[in-house]
C-alpha cells in the first residue's frame, strides 16, 4: 500500500491523540476525531483501543504497517521487555535522531532531508530514513548541506535535550551515545496495548 501524503493532523485527532512528531502544532489544538461528528462517538471497545495505540506509535514514528509489524516480531526474539525493545528500536532510527537532535521541524522533513543525502553516518551517505543506528555512531551534515541544515536549526526554539544523544551545533554534528531508556522515551506511549494488539 502507498504512503500516506495527506493532513497527518487529521489523522491523529481521528485516534484522539496529539501530533507528536510535529513541532509546529500547539496543545490547544484539537484532538476530537474529524468530521462533523467527531466530537460524539462511541465508547471504543478494547480492540479500537489497541488498534488505537499502535497506530498512534506507527504514525509518530512515520513507520509503514508492514515495517512496524517487522520490527515487532524482532523485538519478541529480543531478550528484554518486548514493548520497551519496539521503542527502543523506532527511537534509534535516522530519521528520529536527526528531529531529536533539532535539525529538522518535523519528522517529515527529517525524513525527506535523509531520502535527500543531507546527512552522513560515520562520513559514509546514509539516505535510508529507517536506517537504525547503532551505539556510537556519529551523525553529520554533508558540507554542500550546511547551510540548509544551519537555516533549518536556527528555527527551531528546542527545549529538550536528551541524554542519549550528544548534539554538536556548531559542528552539526550528533553522536548516537547510547539506546535509550524507557523513561527517555515519550511517556504518552501505552507501548503494553500494542503487545496486546499482536497478541490477539
Amino acid at each position: 500500500m502507498a504512503r500516506y501524503t495527506g493532513p497527518t493532523n487529521k489523522l491523529f485527532r481521528n485516534y484522539g491523540v496529539k501530533d507528536l512528531s510535529n513541532r509546529k502544532l500547539t496543545t490547544s489544538m484539537r484532538t476530537t476525531q474529524s468530521g462533523q461528528h467527531g466530537a460524539a462517538r462511541k465508547k471504543p471497545s478494547e480492540y479500537a483501543l489497541h488498534l488505537k495505540e499502535k497506530q498512534k506509535i506507527r504514525m509518530t514514528y512515520l513507520a509503514s504497517e508492514k515495517q512496524f509489524a517487522k520490527y515487532y516480531e524482532r523485538a519478541t526474539r529480543k531478550n528484554g521487555v518486548t514493548g520497551t525493545i519496539l521503542l527502543q528500536t523506532l527511537e534509534s532510527r535516522l530519521d528520529n535522531v536527526i528531529f531529536r537532535a533539532g535539525f529538522a521541524i518535523t519528522r517529515k522533513q527529517s525524513r525527506q532531508m535523509v531520502n535527500h543525502g543531507h546527512f552522513l553516518v560515520n562520513g559514509k551517505k546514509v539516505d535510508i530514513p529507517s536506517y537504525i543506528l547503532k551505539e556510537g555512531d556519529v551523525i553529520t551534515v554533508k558540507t554542500r548541506s550546511e547551510k540548509f541544515v544551519t537555516t533549518v536549526q536556527e528555527s527551531i526554539d528546542l527545549a529538550l535535550t536528551y541524554g542519549w544523544i550528544t548534539v554538536d551545533k556548531k559542528e552539526l554534528k550528533v553522536t548516537f551515545d547510547r539506546i535509550p531508556n524507557r523513561e527517555e522515551i515519550d511517556p504518552e506511549f501505552k507501548e503494553q496495548l500494542v503487545i496486546e494488539y499482536y497478541s490477539k
